[in-house]
């Protein structure tokens, strides 16, 4: 365990004692707050500076007018230890009234500079045009600056192949992120613990009979791999699958230990998680419920759109209706006419329901 994890895991630890009660220390409101009945921020907690928090503003005063809030706990795409690309998509979940830990320490880093350069390397032809947020139209790499990306990378294996020839070790680049899965019970015993602390900014305002799990792509192996939980109540996997691989300790046997109704958002065959969520699809149990939807958005999903486009629409319904027993939510996922309705392009399938 890395230095990081380390100083993670003492800071979870010594709040789990009560030693340090929830402190915003970094905040801001993104796309003036999401389109939801309650204006959402995103917040840095210095008790907690492994995760960025989303959250309606004025807590306190939410909470009062609607109860305790349901709780998500988020892992991200490549399993990286940022979340900024899936800012959009939680600041609109916060909105309709959830609180939504994510793996990654507060940034206020530009969320369309990371979405350009992702969506320029792994353009969605399936989708046609890409506009962002913004109304930035985003277009595919030429061919000279995928010419000039393979010469790079050609170069540098034939670096790698003298200095193997040499005898010379070539030293391995620090990790961008080390995330793991049990991260997300982590941030989950941490909110347990705020709710439960007098004084605390979240004391008595989460509803930890009502949690769900939700990853992008590789943070859905991390969602398997905690699964099990008892507290989870939902699981939600965008653009994710297992299959017959292995990822961050999850496999197909992972599909065993799942007890909750599951979500899967997959982004059609132009997505590189759909042959594996087709499988897993295939594989859970017969006593458990399961959805999934296919749009042609490929694996980048509609998350760099205004608000988390059709994507975010869609997990707050599937949230609603999990997690607060809005049961008229559920037409989109139960009727396929209505789904057709809503979105004309998407395809889909359910099981156990």
């Amino acid at each position: 365990m890395g230095m990081k994890s380390l100083f993670l895991t003492a800071m979870l630890v010594a709040t789990s004692t009560g030693l340090v009660n929830a402190q915003t220390a970094q905040r801001q409101v993104v796309e003036d707050g999401g389109t939801g009945p309650f204006k959402s921020e995103v917040v840095g907690d210095a008790s907690c500076p492994g995760f960025t928090v989303y959250r309606p503003q004025n807590l306190k005063e939410v909470v009062a007018r609607q109860g305790a809030l349901p709780v998500i706990v988020y892992a991200n795409g490549a399993c990286f230890n940022n979340n900024v690309e899936m800012r959009l998509l939680l600041s609109e979940v916060a909105s309709y009234g959830y609180v939504a830990a994510a793996i990654g320490p507060y940034d206020e880093a530009d969320v369309m500079a990371q979405w350009r350069g992702v969506l320029r390397s792994a353009f969605p032809e399936t989708k046609g045009d890409v506009i962002m947020a913004n109304g930035e139209r985003i277009q595919p790499l030429t061919a000279e600056e995928k010419k000039a990306q393979q010469e790079e990378q050609a170069k540098q294996r034939e670096k790698a192949a003298k200095n193997a020839k040499k005898g010379k070790k070539q030293q391995p680049a620090v990790p961008q992120f080390r995330t793991y899965p049990k991260m997300l019970l982590e941030v989950l015993d941490w909110l347990t613990d705020q709710n439960a602390a007098q004084g605390s900014e979240y004391y008595h305002c989460l509803d930890l009979d009502h949690v769900a799990a939700m990853g992008q792509s590789c943070g859905g192996a991390q969602v398997l791999g905690v699964a099990h939980d008892p507290r989870i109540k939902t699981c939600v996997m965008l653009n994710s699958g297992i299959g017959d691989m292995e990822m961050m300790g999850s496999t197909k046997e992972s599909l065993k230990n799942l007890h909750t109704p599951m979500f899967y958002m997959i982004g059609g065959p132009g997505d590189i998680a759909y042959a594996n969520a087709q499988k897993d699809y295939e594989r859970i149990a017969d006593n458990i419920p399961v959805v999934m939807l296919n749009s042609k958005d490929g694996h980048s999903g509609t998350y760099y759109e205004k608000h988390g486009g059709n994507y975010a629409k869609v997990v707050v319904k599937w949230l609603d209706w999990q997690l607060k027993g809005r049961v008229g939510q559920s037409a989109i996922f139960l009727d396929d006419e209505y789904l057709k309705m809503k979105f004309p392009d998407w395809q889909g399938v359910r099981k156990n329901f």
